[in-house]
């Protein structure tokens, strides 16, 4: 008898290090891989120190048409932390505000043009940015402070006017974090990454928006106590 394959679902996580680090212990792509066990596949795709530019490069190499473009649920893009770097102080990741806005769009064209829908991609503006904390950081490797949050802020309204344009959605970090005024600093590691509680807000947001996206998403494979124990392979071959 033919096997039918099973087709698992996934969700693409593209962007930089608070994409890369979202895999260790309680990160938030850890929380959104645990809510989504046997309904769907989480792939961290982030490469820390990237910005738009060089991501709008790899993208192509990381995504292809032959990628199982059909079963991927939502693809997220989540740059800007280090695009937003001072020119003046970290011009290797320095990405001037329009090319910034540029790339996103390239980006966003380019997964259209293999056949996402715009309902697929969710754009992530960069958090903001804890300059007191951020700071010991970069003096600790000999630096001086190289951001400021209220150019990650400028990043960030540049993130969320581009999802408009092109009619995706945006999970507008930033401002959320932000919101009446509250003290944000407890949501940064070390004022640029996220803290256990920063990963925990950020999975909450982002799940809201993909929740709809995987509402019917069924269980994958049976259950145990549901496989025929005479005749398993009536249970778990599936379909030919």
């Amino acid at each position: 008898m033919a096997l039918s394959e099973v087709s698992w679902p996934r969700i693409v996580l593209f962007g930089d290090s608070i994409t890369e680090f979202s895999f260790q212990d309680n990160g938030w792509g850890v929380l959104l891989a645990q809510k989504l066990v046997r309904k769907c596949d989480v792939l961290n795709r982030g490469l820390s120190g990237y910005n738009t530019r060089w991501a709008s490069i790899v993208l192509p190499r990381l995504i292809s048409k032959g990628s199982n473009v059909e079963n991927t649920i939502a693809v997220t893009i989540f740059f800007g932390a280090n695009d937003s770097a001072l020119k003046d102080v970290n011009s290797n990741q320095h990405i001037p505000l329009k090319e910034y806005a540029d790339n996103l769009k390239s980006m966003i064209q380019y997964l259209k043009s293999i056949d996402f829908t715009e309902d697929k991609i969710i754009l992530i503006t960069p958090p903001p940015l804890y300059e007191p904390a951020w700071e010991k950081e970069c003096i600790a490797k000999g630096d001086k402070l190289n951001r400021f949050n209220s150019t990650t802020g400028e990043y960030a309204k540049a993130c969320v006017q581009v999802a408009r344009d092109c009619g995706t959605e945006v999970l507008d970090l930033w401002t959320l974090m932000q919101k009446n005024n509250q003290d944000f600093s407890s949501y940064l590691s070390d004022g640029l990454h996220l803290s256990v509680l920063g990963n925990n807000f950020l999975a909450t947001q982002l799940w809201s928006l993909l929740e709809k996206k995987i509402s019917t998403l069924p269980m994958l494979l049976p259950y145990w106590r549901d496989v025929d124990n005479q005749n398993p392979e009536v249970s778990l071959r599936g379909k030919s």
